[in-house]
């Protein structure tokens, strides 16, 4: 186990997706990012009232390491349009030493 971390935020739109991404990278918070466009999301909306809600939506993936999670949370919570984003760390059980080497290279 290592301390990486996959961080999973989904965004309303690409163009969120790329600002919060960039904000992320220029704070030195995480190494790399990836944006996956074209996911749809259905969830019930307002809370607990059965409402299905459908949306597409953009999966912006982030990669760091856990002690930065509260950071990139904080600067995520001032950039998305929504009040509850989703935003959930993925444990990197193994990661090639070069790829982590580089990846806590880039974070500051």
């Amino acid at each position: 186990m290592t301390d990486m971390i996959i961080m999973y935020i989904t965004c309303e739109s690409a163009a969120e997706a790329t600002k919060i991404g960039t904000h992320l990278l220029q704070k030195r918070l995480c190494g790399c990012i990836n944006i996956y466009e074209g996911m749809r999301s259905l969830y019930f909306w307002p809370p607990k009232t059965g409402k299905l809600e459908k949306a597409n939506e953009t999966v912006l993936l982030v990669k760091t390491i856990s002690s930065k999670f509260d950071a990139i949370e904080k600067e995520v919570m001032k950039l998305h349009s929504s009040d509850t984003p989703c935003m959930i760390a993925i444990p990197a059980a193994k990661v090639s030493k070069e790829y982590y080497d580089w990846i806590k290279e880039e974070i500051r």
